[in-house]
C-alpha cells in the first residue's frame, strides 16, 4: 500500500468494495421472497456502478470525441450486453477483472518511471553559492553563473559542472557512470554535476551555467527517449488502430448473421450449427469475442519493455536516446571503431627519439613541444610532459594546426613543422620511415628535416574482453579506423583480434570507409559507430547507431550520439548489446504470447467453447503476464557484475 500512488489507493478500494458487493449479491438470491429475484438486476448494477462507472464515461466521451474504437469502448459494450442477456455477475466479474488489471498495468508502468527517476535524481535543488566575504548562500543552481564559486561539502551532490580551486575528494560517480570505484579529484580537476562528493570540502568554479550543464543534457536525454519509438512499438500502434474496428465488426458479424438467420431461414431448413441456438446465446457468444480481443496486453507491454530495457540501460550507465536506437543495436552485424581513446588508453607517450644527423633528441623534442604548445591533442600533450620543462609562450608564434596532418608555427623565428607524413609531403620535405609500431611524429626545422619522435599509445586491458564479446554476441565484423600510422594501426588490430583495419584516415575518409560498409552490410542488419564523440561527430551521426564511449563531461557526446556510454569502459559496448537483445526477446515474446493466446482464444469463442472467464483469462491474464515479463527489462544485476 505505501508503494501506490493516491489513485492507485483509491482504485483499490474501489475494486474490494465491489468484490464485497458482488459476493454479497450473490448469496442475496436465497434469502429473497418469491418474485424478488425479477429485481435482481438491481442489485447487480450498485458492484457494476462501483467498478465501472468510470469506464463507461470514458467510452461515452471518446464517443463524442470521435475516438470509438478503444477499450473502453469493447469493455462498456461487452458488460452491458451482458447485463442485457441476463448475465449479471458476468458483467459485474469482467469489469472487475479488467480494472484489477489496468490497476496493475498502472502500476508496473509507475514502477518503471519510479526505477529510472530514482536512477536519473542526480540534480540537486540547490548550491551553496560563495559571497565575496567568503559567506555561503544556499541558492537554485539555475541562478548560479558561471564563473561563480560554490562550496560543496561531503556527501553533497555537486550542483554544477566545474573546476576544483580548493581541496581534495573521492566523487561517486555510480548515477552517471554506473561504477563504484569512487574518482578523486584535486585542485585543478574538473567535476562534473550529478557526481556525489564523499569525503573532502571542495571550493569549486562553475564552468558552465545549469541549462548546459551535464546533468541537465543527460537528464533531458532521458524525459525525450520515449519520443523515439522503435519499429516493433510503431508496429502496435499502428496494430491496434485497425485491430479494435476490426474485431468489433467481426463480433457484431458473429451475432448479426445468425440472429437474422434464425429470424428469417425455416427451422427445418437451418444449418447444422444454427441448430437448437437462440439470438441471444449468438449475443452473448459475440460478447465474449468483444472482451477476448482488448488488445491491452500489446499495448501496454511493448512500451513497458522498452521503457524497462532503457531504465535497465541507465543502471549500468548507459543512455540511450529512444527505443528505435535499443532496437537497432539488437541487430547490429558491423562494429565499427575509432582507435585513439576507444581501443586504447588514449595516453600517448614517448617511447622513442630519432633525431636527424644535425639534431640532436633535445632539440628534436623542444621544436616539437613548442611547436604543439597551443593544441590540446592527447598527442601535444605527450611531448609537452617528455620535454618536462615550462612553455615560454613567447617564443612561439604563427601556430597553424592542419586537420589530419598536424601542426605548423614558428619557434624562436624559425619555420617548424610537425605532424604525419602528409604534412611532410604538404611542405615538400624528405622524410624518414619508422617501422616501429606507434604514432610518428615528424619534424623540420626551417624546411631541413629534424628527425621523427615515436608516441605510442597502449590498448586498453578490456578491449580484447570487448571484442571476443561481441564475437560471441552475434557481431559479424568488427572494423577499426584511424587516423594514426599503418604500423601503429596494424599493432593493435592483430593484438585484439579486429577483422579489419584501416589507418592514416582523414575525418572525412571515415565517413567514406563507413558509407561503404554501410552499402556492403546484409539486409535488415545494423551498423554501429563506437568513438569519444568530440572529433567523430560526423561519423557518429552517419552510423545506424552512433556510440559514444568515455563522454562523462562530453557535450559533443551527448549531442552527436544515439547511445552515450558514460564512462571510459569498452565493455560496456557489449553491455548494451546484451541489454538490447534481452528487451528484444522479451518484446518478441510478448507479441507472440499475445497474439497467440487470444487468436485461439476468439476462434474457441467463436464457435461457442469459450466462457466468459476464459475470455477474462484472454485479456487481463494474458496482461498481467505480460507485463510481469517486460519488466524483466529493469533487471541489469548479471550485465552490472
Amino acid at each position: 500500500m505505501k508503494n501506490l500512488t493516491r489513485k492507485q489507493r483509491k482504485m483499490l478500494y474501489r475494486i474490494l468494495l465491489a468484490a464485497a458487493l458482488l459476493a454479497a449479491v450473490e448469496l442475496l438470491p436465497a434469502l429473497l421472497p418469491a418474485g424478488g429475484a425479477a429485481f435482481l438486476w438491481l442489485l447487480y448494477l450498485v458492484p457494476y456502478a462501483v467498478i465501472g462507472w468510470d469506464v463507461l464515461w470514458k467510452a461515452v466521451r471518446n464517443i463524442l470525441n470521435g475516438q470509438v474504437f478503444d477499450e473502453n469502448f469493447l469493455m462498456a459494450l461487452a458488460t452491458v450486453g451482458a447485463f442485457a442477456t441476463g448475465e449479471y455477475a458476468e458483467a459485474v466479474f469482467v469489469m472487475l477483472f479488467y480494472q484489477t488489471g489496468e490497476l496493475f498495468q498502472d502500476y508496473a508502468v509507475g514502477k518503471s518511471r519510479q526505477s529510472i527517476a530514482a536512477l536519473m535524481d542526480i540534480r540537486p535543488d540547490t548550491a551553496n553559492l560563495e559571497a565575496g566575504d567568503g559567506s555561503l548562500e544556499e541558492v537554485d543552481p539555475e541562478d548560479v553563473e558561471a564563473g561563480a564559486v560554490i562550496v560543496v561539502r561531503p556527501g553533497e551532490r555537486v550542483p554544477l559542472d566545474g573546476e576544483v580551486l580548493e581541496g581534495a575528494s573521492a566523487l561517486d560517480t555510480a548515477a552517471l557512470t554506473g561504477e563504484s570505484v569512487p574518482r578523486d579529484v584535486g585542485v585543478g580537476d574538473a567535476v562534473i554535476s550529478g557526481c556525489v562528493n564523499q569525503s573532502g570540502l571542495l571550493r569549486v568554479k562553475v564552468t558552465k551555467p545549469c541549462e548546459e550543464s551535464t546533468v541537465s543534457k543527460i537528464l533531458d536525454l532521458v524525459e525525450n527517449a520515449g519520443e523515439k519509438k522503435a519499429a516493433s512499438e510503431n508496429f502496435i500502434t499502428r496494430f491496434a488502430r485497425y485491430y479494435t474496428p476490426c474485431v468489433t465488426l467481426a463480433a457484431l458479424a458473429l451475432f448479426l448473421v445468425p440472429a437474422i438467420a434464425l429470424a428469417v431461414v425455416p427451422a427445418a431448413s437451418q444449418p447444422a450449427f444454427l441448430a437448437g441456438t437462440v439470438w441471444t446465446g449468438w449475443l452473448h457468444r459475440a460478447l465474449i469475442f468483444l472482451v477476448i480481443s482488448c488488445p491491452c496486453a500489446l499495448v501496454i507491454s511493448v512500451p513497458l519493455s522498452f521503457f524497462g530495457g532503457i531504465g535497465g540501460a541507465g543502471k549500468c550507465g548507459i543512455l540511450v536516446k529512444g527505443s528505435n536506437y535499443l532496437e537497432l543495436l539488437s541487430r547490429a552485424e558491423t562494429v565499427v571503431f575509432d582507435k585513439t581513446g576507444t581501443l586504447t588508453q588514449g595516453s600517448f607517450t614517448v617511447t622513442a627519439l630519432h633525431p636527424a644527423r644535425d639534431f640532436g633528441e633535445a632539440d628534436l623534442l623542444e621544436y616539437a613541444a613548442l611547436a604543439e604548445s597551443w593544441s590540446s591533442h592527447p598527442i601535444s600533450l605527450s611531448l609537452r610532459k617528455a620535454w618536462g620543462k615550462e612553455i615560454d609562450s613567447g617564443r612561439v608564434t604563427d601556430v597553424e594546426e592542419i586537420a589530419g596532418h598536424g601542426i605548423t608555427a614558428k619557434v624562436d623565428g624559425k619555420a617548424v613543422c610537425a605532424g604525419n607524413s602528409r604534412l611532410m609531403e604538404r611542405e615538400g620535405a624528405r622524410w624518414e620511415p619508422c617501422d616501429l609500431p606507434g604514432t610518428i611524429v615528424h619534424v623540420t626545422v626551417e624546411g631541413a628535416y629534424a628527425g621523427h619522435i615515436l608516441i605510442s599509445d597502449l590498448p586498453k586491458p578490456e578491449a580484447k574482453t570487448l571484442v571476443e564479446g561481441l564475437k560471441a554476441a552475434g557481431v559479424k565484423k568488427t572494423v577499426m579506423l584511424t587516423g594514426d600510422a599503418e604500423a601503429a594501426a596494424k599493432a593493435v588490430a592483430r593484438e585484439l583480434g579486429i577483422d579489419e583495419y584501416h589507418a592514416q584516415l582523414l575525418p572525412a575518409d571515415k565517413v567514406e570507409r563507413v558509407e561503404g560498409l554501410l552499402a556492403a552490410k546484409s539486409p535488415g542488419a545494423a551498423l554501429a559507430f563506437v568513438g569519444d564523440g568530440i572529433n567523430d561527430a560526423p561519423v557518429l551521426t552517419r552510423a545506424d547507431i552512433g556510440i559514444a564511449m568515455g563522454a562523462l563531461g562530453s557535450d559533443a557526446a551527448i549531442e552527436a550520439a544515439d547511445i552515450v556510454l558514460m564512462d571510459d569502459d569498452p565493455a560496456k559496448i557489449a553491455t548494451a548489446m546484451r541489454i538490447s537483445r534481452k528487451t528484444l526477446r522479451i518484446v518478441k515474446q510478448n507479441i507472440w504470447f499475445a497474439l497467440g493466446v487470444k487468436g485461439a482464444v476468439l476462434l474457441l469463442g467463436a464457435f461457442g467453447v469459450a466462457t466468459m472467464w476464459e475470455a477474462v483469462f484472454a485479456d487481463v491474464g494474458v496482461a498481467f503476464l505480460a507485463i510481469l515479463n517486460a519488466m524483466r527489462c529493469l533487471r541489469v544485476d548479471e550485465f552490472r557484475k
